[in-house]
């Protein structure tokens, strides 16, 4: 059953990039770790490294899990739009071809959650 306003329904959406600042959202979520249920916004800016992402941004967003400390980053395996992804950790989030409300994923292999509780 489709359900239709009862009149015209226009608006400025209030997420779009303008209202940022000069940042755009990107959306993160860690696999496997439901201590997360979904990914986090973050607002950051085009021109960040990605490895700035994980190494100053992303212990902000997951740090407080038992898993985090004991991440290998060289064997994450990324996500952008739910498809395999190999970023480049010394470009920028728009060299890495991020745009405004991407959502990228990351894989921890050997990490399923607390004691493997997603196992």
């Amino acid at each position: 059953m489709a359900v239709a306003a009862v009149k015209d329904y226009r608006f400025d959406s209030a997420d779009r990039l303008e209202n940022f600042h000069g940042n755009q959202l990107l959306f993160v979520g860690w696999e496997d770790h439901l201590m997360f249920c979904a990914p986090f916004a973050l607002a950051l800016p085009p021109s960040m490294r990605f490895g700035e992402l994980v190494d100053a941004t992303l212990p902000g967003a997951f740090g407080y899990h038992p898993d985090f400390a004991r991440i290998d980053w060289s064997a994450v395996q990324w996500f952008k739009s739910g498809q395999p992804w190999q970023p480049d950790f010394e470009r920028s989030l728009a060299d890495n071809g991020l745009r405004h409300k991407d959502v990228i994923r990351f894989r921890t292999p050997g990490l399923t959650g607390i004691g493997g509780s997603c196992s």
